[in-house]
C-alpha cells in the first residue's frame, strides 16, 4: 500500500511539474509573440520596430507587462461586475486548458521510471480540445455583454458566429484523420505519423481547411471581424484596463501558440523529426528536450505564418466572411471527409 502511495505520490509531482513548464512556456510564447508580432511588421514594413527597451527591444514584452499591471483599474459602473471580471479569467483558462492532452515529446526515463512528456493521454483527445475550444467563445461574449457597451456587444456577437461557423467545418477537416488513423488520442496520432508518414501528406486539403480555421478561431486576420478598431472603436475588450486587458490580449496569443502545437501534432508529426528513427536514440532525458525542441520549432513555423498573414492580407467584410465558412469551407470539408472515407472502407475491404 505505501509503494502504491509513493508511486501516485510521485506520478502527481511529475504531473504538476509538466503543468507547471507548459503553462509558463505557453506565457513566455505569449509574452514575445508581441515582440514578434511587432518586429515582423516592422521588417515587413521596412522599418526597425522596438529597439528602445534593452538590446535589440528584448525588454519590450516586460516594459508592456508592467505597464499593463501599473495601468488603473476601472470597471464601468453600468457593468455586470462579476461577469465584468469573469470573461478575461475565462478566456486565460480555456486557453491554457487545451494543452493538456497535448504530447509535447517523447517517453523519457527518468530514475528508471518512463516518464510521457503528455499531462493527460485521455481516449478522447480531439474532443476535449474541441470542447474546451468551444469554451472560449464564453469569454468573448461574458466580457462584451457584461461591459454594456453596444460596441463591445456588436463585437462579441461577431466573435461568437464567426467561431460557431468555422468550428463545424474543422471539425469535418479533423474527421478525415480521424478516418485514417482509428483513434482519438493524440499521441496514438502522433505515434502513427511516425510509423507511416505525417498527415498532411494523405490530407493537404483537410489541412488547408483547418488552417483556415484555425485563422478565424484566433480571430485572426484576415478573420479580426470581433477586433476591428476602425469599425468597432476597441472591439469586444473596448471597457477593459490594465490585467483584465492583458489577460484578453495574452489569450489570443496563448490560442496562437497552442493553436501551432495541435496542427504540428494532427498534421506534421507533432515531436517526430523528418528522416529521423528517434526510437535508436533510446529514452534518455535529452531525447525528450529535442523532442520538445522539433514540437517548438514547428509551432513557431506557424506563429510566423500566422503574422505573415496579418501584414499582408485585408481583412474580410463580415458578410464574406460568413460566405466563406458556411458556402466554401463546409461543403469542401464535407467532399474530402467523404472521399477519405470512401477510400479507407476501400482499403480496409481489400
Amino acid at each position: 500500500m505505501y509503494l502504491l502511495l509513493a508511486d501516485w505520490l510521485i506520478t502527481l509531482i511529475e504531473k504538476f511539474t509538466l503543468i507547471a513548464v507548459i503553462v509558463t512556456t505557453a506565457l513566455i510564447v505569449a509574452m514575445y509573440s508581441t515582440l514578434a508580432e511587432r518586429k515582423i511588421a516592422a521588417f515587413l514594413q521596412d522599418r526597425i520596430g522596438p529597439d528602445r527597451a534593452g538590446p535589440f527591444g528584448l525588454f519590450q514584452p516586460l516594459a508592456d507587462g508592467v505597464k499593463l499591471f501599473m495601468k488603473e483599474e476601472i470597471i464601468p459602473a453600468t457593468s455586470s461586475k462579476l461577469l465584468f471580471i469573469l470573461g478575461p479569467m475565462l478566456a486565460m483558462i480555456t486557453a491554457t486548458m487545451t494543452s493538456a492532452v497535448i504530447p509535447w515529446g517523447s517517453t523519457i526515463d527518468i530514475g528508471g521510471r518512463a516518464v510521457p512528456l503528455q499531462i493527460a493521454d485521455i481516449n478522447i483527445g480531439v474532443l476535449y480540445i474541441f470542447g474546451v475550444v468551444s469554451l472560449g467563445v464564453y469569454g468573448i461574449m461574458i466580457g462584451g455583454w457584461a461591459s454594456n457597451n453596444k460596441f463591445s456587444l456588436l463585437a462579441a456577437v461577431r466573435g461568437a458566429s464567426q467561431m460557431i461557423s468555422y468550428e463545424l467545418a474543422m471539425g469535418l477537416s479533423l474527421l478525415a484523420v480521424l478516418l485514417i488513423v482509428g483513434d482519438l488520442r493524440m499521441s496514438v496520432i502522433v505515434n502513427h505519423q511516425i510509423a507511416h508518414g505525417w498527415n498532411v501528406l494523405y490530407q493537404p486539403l483537410g489541412f488547408l481547411i483547418f488552417f483556415i480555421c484555425a485563422l478565424a478561431e484566433c480571430n485572426r486576420t484576415p478573420f479580426d471581424l470581433p477586433e476591428a478598431e476602425n469599425e468597432l472603436n476597441f472591439g469586444y475588450h473596448q471597457e477593459y484596463s490594465s490585467m483584465k486587458l492583458g489577460f484578453y490580449l495574452f489569450a489570443e496569443y496563448i490560442n496562437m501558440f497552442i493553436s501551432g502545437v495541435v496542427m504540428a501534432t494532427l498534421f506534421f508529426g507533432g515531436y517526430d523529426i523528418p528522416f529521423v528513427n528517434e526510437a535508436a536514440w533510446g529514452s534518455h532525458w535529452w531525447v525528450g528536450l529535442i523532442s520538445f525542441a522539433v514540437l517548438m520549432m514547428k509551432a513557431f513555423g506557424f506563429i510566423f505564418l500566422f503574422m505573415w498573414i496579418r501584414w499582408t492580407i485585408p481583412r474580410f467584410r463580415f458578410d464574406q466572411l460568413m460566405n466563406l465558412g458556411w458556402r466554401g469551407l463546409l461543403p469542401l470539408a464535407l467532399i474530402n471527409m467523404l472521399i477519405t472515407a470512401a477510400v479507407v472502407l476501400w482499403l480496409n475491404t481489400k
